[in-house]
């Protein structure tokens, strides 16, 4: 099973979105295996989004993501990194779906409302960096069955 990081930004939580946003995750399927309502740092938003600095964004990117408490949590599924992206939709709430987080609740190209690991290699890093390993908790849903065919012993 793929695990992701996934950061409901302080838009969304002062919103009063974040109940809505859990439910979407669970109800899709996906096992919350950590979860968190902190308040990042200066310094550690500038570490999770080293990728952009030197960016025209990145200075108010910085400001937003530590401006109000977020809520981190760390999901885990079959393919829950694809899975999570498409769920949130595209970047920009003007550009993204109907059906997506960000097309049913946002209509700004800055407050996007979540993140979500792109890649197994991000999400690894990411938790890293918000999750000490022994916050992350391994069990095993009684729904799982449910969820995955495991006719075969695994996940389907």
């Amino acid at each position: 099973m793929e695990r992701t990081l996934i950061i409901f930004k302080p838009d969304a939580v002062q919103r009063g979105f974040v109940g809505e946003l859990i439910s979407r995750f669970e109800r899709k399927g996906l096992q919350i295996v950590g979860m968190k309502l902190t308040q990042i740092s200066p310094q550690l938003a500038e570490t999770h989004y080293q990728a952009h600095k030197g960016k025209g964004f990145y200075p108010g990117l910085v400001r937003f993501m530590t401006s109000s408490p977020v809520v981190i949590m760390a999901l885990q599924g079959k393919d829950s990194i694809a899975i999570c992206r498409n769920m949130m939709g595209a970047t920009f709430g003007s550009k993204a779906n109907p059906g997506t987080i960000r097309g049913d609740y946002g209509v700004s190209n800055s407050y996007n409302l979540v993140h979500g690991s792109d890649s197994p290699e991000a999400a690894t890093r990411e938790l890293g960096l918000f999750f000490k390993p022994e916050e992350l908790i391994d069990w095993t849903p009684a729904v799982q069955p449910w969820v995955y065919d495991l006719t075969k012993g695994t996940p389907e």
